[in-house]
This record gives structure tokens, C-alpha cells and sequence, in this order.
């Protein structure tokens, strides 16, 4: 369902939780793809990469055929990669921290070009971006050349850092339907 821009983007306009169709939408309503980096979630993927030390960590929102990076630490440069399985658009399909400790073996990422590739992706954590009304956006992430494990403290703490997000988001459309609102009351008064 597609909103017009006059109208308001309630939480509940967007269809069942269950249509990948509904959670592009929601993905959609934040309007955060395409857009520069923000400074709350640059910090996000900076304390995630500090948590875990790795090289690599993002926030990341899966679109139709892409993962837009909307932050990203250790890959200067580089705003988008491709939404293939294994990685974010696996984790988005369920609920709970989604760990691969070393991709070159593991039969979830074994053809996935950022492990194939050049990043030699190895090690890679990452929990859900899940709205308050259950749609999961996008992941934030740890991403290390080399294999290794995640201490359960550390995998809470992911999950801590995508709530935040979650409530970073909100705010976000809070700002977008007052906008909106503020907009409607002029254009009525004129």
C-alpha cells in the first residue's frame, strides 16, 4: 500500500507483517534509503565495531534488490552491496542474532560474493532492525576478515544497538508526519 504524500504514514497502514511487499513499505516510510549518512546511526556502527573489534560494522536496511548502508564503519566509501542470501537479507527472515563465526565453510554463505570476493568475509554478526509494529528493515552488523566467535554479552549488546535503531526510526517518522501535518496547515490556511 502506498501512501500519497498528503496523508498520514500511521504504523498500521502498511498491510500484514507476513508481505515482503508491506515490509518494503515500512522500509520506505523512514525514508532513509538514498539519503546521507546520520550522525546517531554512524555512531551505532561505530560502537557495534568497538563491541566486537572488528574492521567492518554497518546498519543496513534491505530494499528490493539492494542492502542500502545507511551507516557504515571500515568501508570507506561504499553505500550500497547486493542483497544475495547469507548475509542481511537472511537475517531480516527471522527474529533472533544470526552469526556466521567462518562463511568460507559455512553452507549459508558459501557462494556469496563478499566472501568469495576481495573482503574475504569471514566472520559476520548481525541482529534485526525490528519496528515496533514487527517488520524487520535491515540488520545492524559486525563484519571480520578472518573466522572467529561472539561472546553472548556481545550478541546482546547487537541486539540493544538495533533496538536503538528501532527507536531512532521512530523518531524519524515522528519528525516526517509533523512535517507533513505543519504542511497540510499551511496549505489549508492558504
Amino acid at each position: 500500500m502506498t501512501a500519497s504524500s498528503n496523508a498520514y504514514e500511521y504504523l498500521d497502514n502498511v498491510g500484514p507483517r507476513d508481505s515482503e511487499e508491506a515490509r518494503l513499505a515500512a522500509v520506505r516510510r523512514y525514508r532513509m534509503v538514498d539519503q546521507p549518512v546520520e550522525d546517531a546511526y554512524d555512531r551505532i556502527a561505530f560502537v557495534a565495531g568497538a563491541l566486537f573489534e572488528t574492521p567492518i560494522a554497518t546498519v543496513s536496511l534491505v530494499e528490493q534488490d539492494r542492502v542500502w548502508l545507511a551507516a557504515c564503519q571500515g568501508l570507506p566509501g561504499v553505500r550500497e552491496v547486493g542483497r544475495e542470501p547469507g548475509l542481511c537479507a537472511s537475517v531480516i527472515a527471522q527474529d533472533d542474532v544470526y552469526v556466521i563465526n567462518n562463511a568460507a565453510v559455512d553452507p549459508r554463505t558459501l557462494d556469496h560474493p563478499l566472501v568469495r570476493g576481495e573482503l574475504g568475509l569471514r566472520f559476520y554478526a548481525a541482529a534485526p532492525i525490528r519496528t515496533h509494529d514487527g517488520y524487520r528493515l535491515g540488520t545492524v552488523n559486525v563484519i571480520d576478515s578472518r573466522p572467529r566467535d561472539a561472546g553472548q554479552r556481545q550478541l546482546k549488546a547487537l541486539e540493544h544497538l538495533a533496538a536503538i535503531v528501532a527507536d531512532e526510526l521512530e523518531l524519524r517518522l515522528m519528525v516526517i508526519r509533523s512535517a507533513a501535518a505543519e504542511q497540510r496547515m499551511r496549505d489549508t490556511v492558504n
